[in-house]
Formats: C-alpha cells, sequence, structure tokens
C-alpha cells in the first residue's frame, strides 16, 4: 500500500462497459492487474450496476485511476457509461444514482474539504459520461 498524505478530491467516474455488462470491483480488478500490469484495482469505490457498493483499493491507499490527481484523491466508479455504439452515455440504473448520492455523502463526511469532480474535468476523457458539477447542484 502506498498511503495518500491528503485528499482534496473525489473523482467521479464511469467503467465505460455497456448497460448490459454487470460486472464489478473483481472484474475491473482482473483488467487492472493482468491487463495493465498494476499491482490492484484502480479505483477505490465501484458501484455495481444493483447499486451495491463494493470496496475497490484501501480508501487509504493512493489510486490509479486519474494521471497527475492520484496523489490527492480518493475514486468513484459506476459500472456502465457505453452506449451499445461505444459512445459515451449515462445508462445507470436508479439504484446506482441512488448509491452514488449515498456514497459521495459517506466520503464527504470523512473528507469534509474535498471537491466532487468528473474525472473529464481534469483528463481529455469523456468518463464519467455524464456532467459531475450539475449532479451536485441537484444532489449534495
Amino acid at each position: 500500500m502506498e498511503p495518500r498524505n491528503n485528499t482534496e478530491l473525489i473523482v467521479i467516474h464511469c467503467a465505460a462497459t455497456k448497460a448490459s455488462m454487470d460486472i464489478g470491483a473483481e472484474e475491473i480488478r482482473n483488467w487492472h492487474v493482468n491487463d495493465n500490469g498494476w499491482r490492484d484495482i484502480g479505483y477505490h469505490k465501484v458501484i455495481r450496476r444493483n447499486g451495491v457498493v463494493e470496496n475497490g483499493r484501501d480508501l487509504r491507499d493512493t489510486g490509479a485511476h486519474a494521471a497527475g490527481y492520484n496523489h490527492k484523491s480518493v475514486s468513484v466508479c459506476m459500472v456502465g457509461g457505453m452506449a451499445e455504439d461505444n459512445s459515451a452515455e449515462a445508462n445507470f440504473t436508479s439504484q446506482q444514482w441512488t448509491a452514488l448520492k449515498s456514497l459521495v455523502r459517506e466520503l464527504k463526511a470523512e473528507y469534509p474539504e474535498t471537491n466532487v469532480i468528473g474525472h473529464n474535468e481534469i483528463s481529455e476523457k469523456e468518463c464519467p459520461s455524464f456532467d459531475v458539477q450539475k449532479w451536485k447542484e441537484d444532489n449534495l
């Protein structure tokens, strides 16, 4: 484990998977370890299609999810985010939206000084396939 010294951001991601793919932390861990050669899953939390929140890396550990920001952030990955034609799509379930709201509130209680952002706010990616700032206005 590589402990994170400070936590300034909560970064929301998507798995870039189609709505038909019901995967979780274990599958993503396998992709990250076997395909990318990482030591563990890059995300701290994964929200499955049914709204179940699964643990990834230990919350105290530095993640591997946002280049240049891993040392000061925790990450939440929502399974989904990709349409059948491989374009970005906010195809998340109502259970996932409910779990995201609850989880982000928990993380904000643990790390009160953090700012919640989407991965696309600090990278050239479309991830997490929705506007996190708009979501925050409506939900936090």
